[in-house]
């Protein structure tokens, strides 16, 4: 390759505040499921489950 076809080579990733956030949601996301999950678990061995 020569100089020219070099310099007008694009690419990389960038860190936008977009990405950042949803990022941030889904650890959000993820970190809610678990203590919702924990809570039924308890809940279920512990005998405390209310009859539906």
């Amino acid at each position: 390759m020569g100089k020219e076809e070099l310099l007008q080579i694009v690419g990389g990733i960038n860190i936008t505040g977009t990405l950042l956030s949803n990022v941030y949601k889904l650890g959000v996301l993820i970190l809610d499921a678990g203590r919702s999950l924990g809570s039924a678990i308890r809940r279920i061995v512990g005998g405390s489950m209310c009859p539906i």
